[in-house]
């Protein structure tokens, strides 16, 4: 048996909050070797990430602490090493690429700045000799126009050119070890096919070995060799992809291989009143250059599109980062600029000031992507669920609007009892419960959901799926669901929007769209989300 290039037994991690000890990994152990990929997964909280941050010793120390267990990388052990020490090893020898870019990248400093501090660090490199090497990495992860993207900002660039920045940066000094933690959850599925596609040829032409973190069962066929299944902290099992996906034998394996959401979309109601039409619908952005600031040019974020969502119906909205789904849910709600008339249960709200679209409020609500970031810190959440009432039923009492707010969290599978903590108190999952009954709380009759399910594990999403088709049944809700994970959309879509570059390339019942794809962009989507030529037929039942 040959030496493995990282071999973790009997490790624990414990961390110190309150006085008491919280034991967040108990007793991991995994081997890998040389050129080999291995993933972990697992639900959130199940110490996935906490077990790759201890490789590279990034846990917040004292506060965390390794009862037990050795971490030996090239037949060192990390495990005790000072900071002085690790700082050699991080970045040369062990590199991680972070799930998200955007809080990743220092967005005070440029792409080219951010690269060279590395290779100076690293490598010593200066100059034109790190300004070369900057260039020769961004061309590798497939950035375009490299040498023009070196004075760029972060922000000045997409989710896909940021997260492969972020691997530029990891593979800047050719690590043994590249630690991926949730590389592509962002991603929409033609730039993630586009990274995981990047990290197998670099990983081959680098002999580089790749741990793995992702909820994402089908990432784990595509890219790894081995899979470790973790829950509650412990290894519940591994073994060869093949094997473990085949023949599972633990029953959390099974119900992790089982939580795909299952299709079942509200039916098309064509005899519905439509509750949301657009027609011509536009948001350009203009492009301001020069000392005068003079428009030279518009971003088309939304260019001429015509939609029409009737009672009860769910309409999805799918397509590439960028293609300007978001931008339209937002014109829709009014609560950006937009060109075209936008009718809401017959009324014209296209050119309503503050106070005349107040009234409309009530019935138009909004569930954001990231709940953490949509939900108060400061606020328990019977005032966030609460705040609306207050804001749009204000003669309502304070009992009536305490049976309100028990009523929403029980209508979304949440203890009412604890509705005086906090939302850094709950789970990803048990968050984006509380942003959807926020938005119950109002009784409304249209709800536009911006990605709900994408930063959330797939026993979560399943059950957040489950959540908002149930409620669609029993309060005849419709739905504008903007995502791309199509495998979601299917399970919920009942009419389909397919956007590209600001317009729409395809549309029509969802069932339709999906076994038979008229546009090649369409198509291609398709093949990147089920790995297929084509959509399988029966994604979608009616």
């Amino acid at each position: 048996m040959t030496t493995p290039l990282l071999s973790v037994k009997d490790l624990s991690v414990v961390f110190r909050q309150g006085g008491r000890d919280i034991l967040a990994v108990d007793r991991v152990s995994f081997d890998l070797a040389k050129g080999e990929t291995l993933a972990l997964v697992g639900e959130s909280g199940s110490g996935k990430s906490v077990t790759a941050l201890s490789v590279m010793k990034l846990l917040p120390y004292p506060a965390a602490s390794h009862p037990s267990g050795t971490i030996v990388f090239k037949g060192q052990e990390l495990v005790g090493r000072s900071d002085d020490e690790m700082r050699k090893v991080r970045g040369d020898d062990i590199a991680i690429v972070f799930q998200e870019p955007m809080t990743s990248l220092n967005p005070l400093h440029t792409i080219e700045k951010q690269i060279a501090e590395i290779l100076l660090l690293h490598r010593g490199l200066t100059g034109e000799a790190a300004r070369a090497r900057i260039i020769e990495l961004l061309t590798q992860v497939g950035i375009p126009d490299p040498e023009g993207r070196l004075g760029s900002y972060p922000h000045q660039l997409s989710g896909g050119q940021r997260q492969r920045v972020m691997i530029a940066m990891a593979l800047a000094n050719e690590p043994d070890l590249l630690i991926a933690d949730e590389p592509t959850t962002a991603l929409d599925v033609t730039v993630q096919a586009q990274i995981l596609a990047l990290l197998k040829d670099i990983q081959r032409r680098l002999g580089m070995s790749m741990l793995f973190i992702t909820h994402d069962l089908g990432i784990v066929r595509k890219i790894a060799d081995r899979v470790c299944v973790m829950k509650h902290g412990k290894i519940v099992e591994q073994g060869a992809v093949e094997r473990v996906f085949a023949a599972p034998e633990h029953p959390y394996t099974r119900e992790l291989l089982a939580a795909e959401p299952k299709p079942d979309p509200a039916p098309l109601q064509p005899d519905q009143p439509i509750v949301v039409e657009t027609r011509d619908l536009k948001v350009w952005f203009p492009v301001k250059r020069g000392l005068m600031r003079r428009t030279v040019g518009h971003i088309k974020a939304v260019d001429g599109i015509d939609i029409a969502v009737r009672k009860g119906e769910t309409l999805g909205i799918v397509g590439e980062s960028g293609s300007g789904k978001t931008t339209l849910g937002l014109a829709i709600l009014r609560l950006i600029s937009s060109q075209g008339p936008i009718v809401f249960l017959g009324h014209e709200l296209q050119g309503l000031k503050f106070k005349a679209m107040r009234p409309f409020r009530r019935d138009m609500q909004i569930v954001f992507q990231d709940p953490f970031g949509s939900l108060s810190p400061r606020m328990s959440i019977a005032d966030i669920i609460e705040e609306g009432l207050w804001v749009h039923q204000p003669g309502l009492s304070a009992a009536e609007r305490e049976e309100r707010v028990v009523r929403a969290l029980g209508d979304v599978g949440l203890d009412p009892q604890s509705r005086f903590r906090y939302p850094h108190e709950y789970s990803g999952g048990q968050r984006q419960r509380i942003a959807v009954a926020r938005a119950l709380v109002l009784e409304p009759t249209f709800m536009v959901l911006d990605e709900p399910t994408s930063a959330l594990d797939m026993l979560i999403q399943s059950q957040i799926v489950d959540l908002l088709r149930d409620l669609q049944k029993r309060r005849n809700l419709t739905y504008l669901f903007i995502s791309h994970d199509l495998r979601v959309v299917a399970a919920l879509a009942s009419r389909l929007v397919v956007m590209r570059n600001g317009k729409v390339v395809e549309e029509g019942p969802a069932a339709e769209v999906f076994n038979a794809p008229k546009s090649a962009y369409t198509r291609a989507l398709f093949a990147a989300a089920f790995n297929l030529d084509t959509a399988p037929e029966g994604v979608v039942a009616q």
